[in-house]
């Protein structure tokens, strides 16, 4: 992408649209599970993830992404039921009660279609559709978004980061163009801390720039991540300082949007990199 912060018209599910480049925009992270590793349990009912959603939307958030299976290393697998169970009432709940634009967090195929059904408007993959190629099929059928995110679990990573991210982004997206997913509804996600060490993750924040080679929005989830806790010697609930100047520096380098637990907080930071931005632009 020649220039990150113009404006590139996301065209998501239902009729929906999000404009990215000229402002960043925040994700909400709703965990919908009993075992995500900083909020684990606080919203694991349907009315508790509601209300947590709708204090996100409050806050400025843009997108409330809806999780039923926590990504920690070594957490408990669930089936698609569970999962299912979990988030489905949620999104029926916000998509009934708002206007929020809605993303679910899933790779599994079959529980992608029935979120999309229940109201959601983005599908959003830590497995960068590697894992369940057809749930590329299930957004193109339904003309939703797609975050595709990067991971080197499970699989040998070249040593250079960003060579990595090309060798297995570029994958998805032939995974993606073979379904049928038309590019003006893909962002790409880097995957930060997804079997990535602290060295990895700041190298891959110092040349994000490089990233913009694929010619596509990107989203940075950076938020309370294990090797923001390395850098600054805190626990997960008290990273989100550290987390809005990832943001903040991020934003600076072109990111679009950016997945977070505290949107006020990153919201701020947000407002104080645009406005240096808009003044760069003068």
């Amino acid at each position: 992408m020649d220039d990150p912060f113009q404006p590139f018209e996301w065209k998501l599910a239902h009729g929906r649209t999000l404009t990215l480049g000229p402002v960043g925009l925040l994700m909400a992270i709703i965990n919908v599970t009993p075992d995500s590793f900083s909020d684990g349990g606080s919203y694991a009912e349907t009315n508790a993830a509601v209300a947590q959603a709708l204090r996100c939307l409050e806050d400025g958030a843009s997108i409330v992404d809806i999780g039923g299976e926590s990504t920690r290393p070594g957490a408990e697998l669930v089936t698609a039921q569970q999962e299912q169970d979990r988030v489905l009432p949620v999104i029926a709940a916000l998509a009934s009660q708002t206007n929020a634009i809605i993303s679910i967090d899933t790779y599994r195929a079959e529980t992608a279609k029935l979120a999309i059904e229940a109201g959601a408007h983005i599908v959003n993959d830590v497995h960068g559709l590697q894992r369940e190629p057809a749930i590329a099929n299930v957004a193109a059928a339904a003309g939703a978004g797609l975050c595709i995110m990067h991971t080197g679990r499970d699989r040998e990573k070249l040593v250079d980061v960003v060579r990595d991210q090309y060798h297995f982004l570029d994958r998805s997206l032939e995974i993606a163009a073979a379904a049928g997913v038309v590019r003006d509804r893909i962002v790409l996600d880097p995957g930060f801390g997804f079997a990535k060490d602290t060295d990895e993750n700041v190298a891959l924040m110092a040349r994000f720039t490089e990233l913009h080679g694929f010619g596509l929005p990107l989203l940075a989830g950076t938020s309370r991540k294990r090797f923001i806790g390395a850098m600054t010697g805190r626990e997960a609930q008290d990273r989100d300082v550290a987390t809005a100047a990832t943001t903040a520096l991020l934003r600076m380098s072109g990111a679009a949007v950016f997945r977070v637990h505290d949107v006020a907080i990153n919201r701020d930071a947000l407002l104080v990199a645009d406005a240096m931005l808009a003044a760069k632009r003068q």
